[in-house]
Order: structure tokens, then sequence, then C-alpha cells
């Protein structure tokens, strides 16, 4: 076991992962080997734990059993006092492993309920990195913002959503339109299942900003070379559920070498293998033609009332091309942006004290 290697345990509130799964997603019965998979990648589980009352999951027990899951059997009573029960039961457990074992350095908690979310904040006051796992449908929305990474079971390789056997023969089905195949497919407000990239789509729009604007973050607060584990940890903190998975990559570095490709990010080798550099390009990829725009913005008013000032300038700029953003390109807002044009010698920044604000002005 190397020094680095993460040790993992693991908390299943059983019941609200198996009921998750089974009512989002088509009845599909729950299985742990997708996530016991997932967590291999990260590191060694040392621990694993599930809670329910186990009459209610007979089937279940076998499976979680070749898991080398350890049952822990919260007796039937009613309604939601045996519910808090197992969720008191599940929380004591994980606290007493975190004092009780040092060498664990990351708590996984397999559940959707947001009764567990104080149970998070302590483990992170402990010094533990907190993984969740739930099922999207039944997740409350408190819970993955707490968490350090926040991991959709139905989004784990492995998952597949059960859909129904056709039946035989008797009719030839009706064609579907366009319209309903794509309905068929949806599976949350913002999600469809199957997602391919495709060039000029917002979703992969909006991840070029997402990547840009941390990026830029990251090289502002640390003036230092930003590795790619770097970025994605930042990612992570920004959402607990960012996954590039949901973008259509098989991993974070593919997705890197995409954006790369596109001129959005440049990659160069790092200190340790598979684990380059990201930068802006040299080039400034659009960032050029985006300066330009402005450029040619401030002429146009500068012609009309001898320069125009900061405040109102950026609408300006979006009359002309309503997709500006100065954060795709890194910059945290409008005024950094023009100090760096203007810093390139491409336009000019003076303060107006008459009007209490920047005037913009080109040569």
């Amino acid at each position: 076991m190397t020094p680095e290697e993460e040790r993992i345990a693991l908390f299943l509130d059983y019941e609200n992962l198996a009921i998750g799964a089974r009512d989002a997603l088509g009845g599909m019965r729950f299985d742990l080997k997708p996530i016991a998979e997932a967590l291999a990648e990260r590191g060694r589980v040392v621990s694993r734990r599930a809670y329910a009352d186990w009459s209610m999951f007979d089937d279940d027990r076998r499976m979680l059993t070749r898991q080398h899951v350890e049952l822990i059997e919260i007796p039937q009573r009613l309604g939601a006092s045996r519910k808090n029960a197992a969720d008191i039961k599940l929380a004591v457990d994980a606290i007493e492993l975190a004092y009780e074992r040092e060498y664990v350095t990351t708590f996984v908690i397999g559940t959707g309920d947001s009764d567990f979310t104080p149970l998070v904040h302590k483990l992170r006051e402990l010094n533990k990195k907190v993984i969740g796992v739930g099922v999207r449908a039944s997740t409350s929305a408190l819970l993955p913002p707490a968490c350090d990474e926040f991991l959709f079971y139905e989004n784990m390789e492995g998952v597949e959503r059960r859909t129904e056997e056709p039946r035989a023969a008797v009719a030839p089905p009706e064609p579907k339109t366009v319209e309903t195949a794509m309905l068929d497919r949806v599976e949350g407000p913002d999600r469809v299942e199957g997602f391919d990239r495709v060039e000029g789509d917002d979703r992969v729009e909006d991840l070029d900003t997402l990547i840009t604007r941390t990026l830029g973050g990251l090289q502002r607060t640390s003036g230092e070379a930003v590795l790619a584990s770097s970025l994605k940890r930042a990612l992570l903190r920004k959402d607990s559920t960012f996954s590039e998975a949901d973008y259509g990559f098989r991993a974070f570095g593919e997705l890197l070498r995409h954006l790369d490709e596109k001129g959005v990010v440049e990659l160069a080798e790092g200190p340790a293998k598979g684990d380059p550099v990201v930068q802006f390009p040299e080039s400034g990829g659009g960032e050029q033609e985006a300066f330009e725009l402005v450029v040619n913005v401030v002429k146009d008013l500068q012609k009309r009332n001898g320069g125009p000032l900061l405040s109102g300038l950026k609408n300006q700029v979006r009359k002309r091309n309503p997709d500006f953003s100065e954060k795709k390109y890194g910059y945290g807002g409008f005024l950094q942006f023009l100090k760096a044009a203007a810093t390139k010698g491409l336009l000019s920044l003076e303060w107006d004290d008459a009007v209490d604000d920047y005037r913009v002005t080109v040569a």
C-alpha cells in the first residue's frame, strides 16, 4: 500500500438507495458492484457497512454478502422511528470509526437523505474527505453541496436503466416523432440518457466556460502552474456533482485533450505522468476575436460620444454578440478583461472623476 493511497470506509443507508433505484430507474434492483468498482479506482476500501431492516431485502442480503458488506440489522418498527434508528446508528458508527481509525481518509455515505448533512459536516471537520452516493430523483438538493464529491448512482459505469420488454407482435407500433423519442430519453430536468457531445451544444459551451473560469481563478490565486489533478479538485469544490461523464467523456484527461484540440486550453507535460499542466493557449484561442469585438464596439461608440463608460459597455458588446462572456477566457470580470486589453495596447482605460467611472477609448 502506497502512502498516497486513500483508505475508504463505505456506509450505506440501504433502504434509501434500494427504494430510490427501484422507483426512479424502472423497477431496477440496486446493485453494489458499480459503486465498489468506482471506489476501487479511488483507493482501498477497508470497511463496508449497510443499514436496513433486512427482512425487507432478503435477496439483496446475498448480493451484499458476496460483496463483503457487513449487514447492520435495524429491526422493523413503525414508520419514521425505524428510519431514524437506522440514520442514528449509521451516524454514530461513522463518527466512532473516524476517531478510532485515523488511517481512514475517506468516508463514502450512500444516501440521498438530507438528514445526513450534519454527519458530512462533522466528518469534514475531522479532516476526512466525504463522497456521497445517491439516486438523483431521491437525493435532497441540500446533501451534494455538503460533500467533497457526490456521485449519482445512475451515472455510474455498469448501471443500466431497465426497459420494458417488447410484447409479442400483435400490431406494429406507431412510429415515433423525433420529439417523442427525445422525451422518452429524458431522465431529469437537465439530463438526457446517452448524451453525445456535439460541437456548439449549449452544454459543451457551458463546460468550456466552467473550465476556463476555474483555470483562470487558479492561476490568479496560486500564481503557479495548474495541474490537471488540481483543476479537477477545484471543479469538485465548486460543484460536488461535476462529472466529465455527463458531457460524454470517459475520463477527465479525455475532456482536457478535447478542449486542447479546440484551442480552449493548452496541455503541457507535468511533473508526473498522466497529470499534465493546463494553461491558456499562448495564441489566446478565441480571446483575440473577443478583444477585437470590444475594440470595434468602443470605436463606434467613441465616434458618437467621445468614449463610452465602463458601465453599460458590456451590454453594448452583447448587442453585437449575445454570446460574449469574458469568463470563457478565464477572466473574473469585464473590468479585468478590459485591463488585459489595455495591457496589450488595444485600448485605454482612464478614470473620470466627473462621472465616477472608467472611460474607455481606442487610439
